[in-house]
């Protein structure tokens, strides 16, 4: 049974003074540091190491906040995930909740505040920047349910992977997809090889099939 006053936690981010900046209003709330990171594998590392009750993630660190996110979460159902990131973006949002984090603070949170928004995880409440639940919440009711993949293979796929692929199996083009997305027709490409490499697939038509019918 985790102790309310004793929190332990490991930080990941590869800015020093960032880490040291939330490791200071964390121990003044009562949390232990019980290690820190700056890169995902080191990440993964000592949260296997020290099997803290949380871990505090940035997203755009080398190897991936989001891939640290899953492995953690896969290796330690028992750990806690929280992003903490400069990142509005609704697919790092996304992507982050369905690797299995309990939260997502953005970084213009009062760092005073951690500790409490923490101890609020553990309590089984999701740590959540003001904005953000109001926009799961349209995104659930809206019409294309982004975050909601309902087959094994779909959710494989990031958020912008499965709206690229949804996009070209309802017949557009490479170029009317980068229009939508505001985005060039090379990152469509991109987005639709990652498809194909995790499905295991050698082209589109087999990838649609395979989403389709999972």
């Amino acid at each position: 049974m985790v102790k309310e006053s004793r929190i332990r936690v490991i930080i990941a981010d590869d800015h020093a003074r960032v880490r040291g900046q939330i490791r200071a209003a964390l121990e003044a709330g009562g949390c232990e540091i019980c290690g820190e990171g700056a890169t995902a594998d080191e990440a993964i590392g000592l949260a296997l190491e020290h099997r803290p009750d949380v871990v505090l993630l940035d997203i755009n660190m080398p190897g991936s906040g989001i891939h640290a996110a899953s492995q953690i979460s896969r290796a330690l159902p028992e750990t806690f995930v929280v992003m903490l990131t400069q990142s509005k973006e609704d697919d790092d949002l996304f992507d982050s909740l369905r690797a299995g984090a309990s939260g997502y603070l953005l970084k213009t949170t009062d760092p005073a505040t951690l500790p409490d928004a923490l101890r609020g995880v553990l309590a089984g409440e999701a740590a959540m920047s003001e904005g953000l639940v109001s926009r799961i919440l349209q995104e659930f009711r809206g019409p294309n349910r982004r975050h909601v993949k309902r087959s094994a293979a779909a959710s494989k796929l990031s958020a912008r992977e499965w709206e690229v692929m949804e996009m070209l199996g309802q017949g557009a083009t490479t170029d009317q997809v980068a229009k939508r997305l505001f985005v060039s027709p090379t990152t469509v490409r991109v987005h639709v090889s990652s498809v194909l490499r995790k499905l295991a697939v050698t082209d589109r038509q087999a990838a649609f099939h395979l989403l389709r019918d999972d």
